[in-house]
């Protein structure tokens, strides 16, 4: 059976698609898993029967637990036309993960969300092997940011520091990469400081494994004055992150179709790559 495409020419195949033509990318993860209807024995399974948190919710977690209904969300979106499927990882790094204490699990869960888009990945392309699909590791932003305290006495408090951040996303990226994803999706960025957090840790997850994927951005923008949470415009926020050289940037459905239209359009103006809408 063909395999998905490889890491080693991830890169140059997307971007030869990206130049015939528009690629589709899958929906949300969250809404898909919820509508399955799962209960605390989902997310436990027998493995975590004892754990002492509730563990209802984890999202994440389900790529240990029921890998066959994180399965089944993937066939779903390739079904629809998907030509990238996203990991099933977007809360899954440790300072996330502290609200389940499920630290000790974190690499492992990468791990196997790559592996499940990925046989998925590479059995959709052996039925249309014309048409290879892409799996993408979510790299989400975490419940924390690093531009605004959490104190509204203390303006200068931060709960975590840059570097702390920095290690947790590349825990994270470094068992997606080892795993084979073909990219590296920095998502749903409110607050560009977390974002380049995350840049960091994949240029030193990069350096460390010594493989190489290709770096996309989504940015979230969160009212119609066009900025983000922690108040930068699209322009600004382009400024600060094109040193990435990511393969494409997007923008994620915060303010609905109608009303992020023109926020992409402002990045089309000054980003000189592929644009995403999600």
């Amino acid at each position: 059976m063909p395999a998905a495409p490889s890491q080693r020419d991830a890169r140059a195949r997307l971007e030869q698609l990206l130049r015939e033509r528009i690629l589709v990318f899958d929906g949300a993860t969250g809404t898909m898993l919820q509508a399955q209807g799962l209960a605390e024995p989902d997310f436990r399974g027998e493995r975590f029967a004892h754990h002492p948190r509730d563990l209802k919710g984890d999202n994440d977690l389900l790529c240990l637990t029921r890998p066959d209904v994180v399965r089944r969300v993937h066939d779903a979106y390739l079904a629809a036309g998907s030509d990238i499927i996203e990991t099933n990882t977007f809360n899954a790094t440790r300072i996330s993960q502290a609200d389940y204490a499920m630290e000790p699990h974190v690499a492992e869960m990468n791990r196997r969300a790559v592996e499940i888009a990925l046989e998925a990945a590479a059995e959709w392309t052996a039925r249309t092997p014309d048409r290879p699909r892409f799996v993408a590791g979510s790299i989400g932003p975490t419940n924390k940011t690093l531009s605004i305290s959490p104190d509204v006495n203390d303006a200068s408090f931060r709960d975590l520091t840059f570097d702390e951040l920095k290690d947790a996303y590349a825990e994270q990226m470094e068992a997606q990469v080892r795993a084979g994803v073909h990219v590296l999706l920095i998502e749903t960025i409110f607050d560009t400081l977390n974002a380049k957090a995350a840049i960091v840790a994949a240029k030193e997850t990069f350096d460390r494994t010594g493989i190489e994927v290709p770096i996309a951005l989504s940015v979230t923008i969160t009212d119609r004055s066009g900025r983000t949470l922690s108040g930068q415009t699209v322009e600004a926020f382009w400024a600060s992150v094109e040193h990435a050289r990511p393969i494409a940037v997007g923008m994620n459905c915060a303010l609905g179709a109608a009303d992020m239209r023109q926020w992409l359009a402002a990045l089309a103006a000054v980003a000189p790559v592929p644009i995403w809408a999600f």
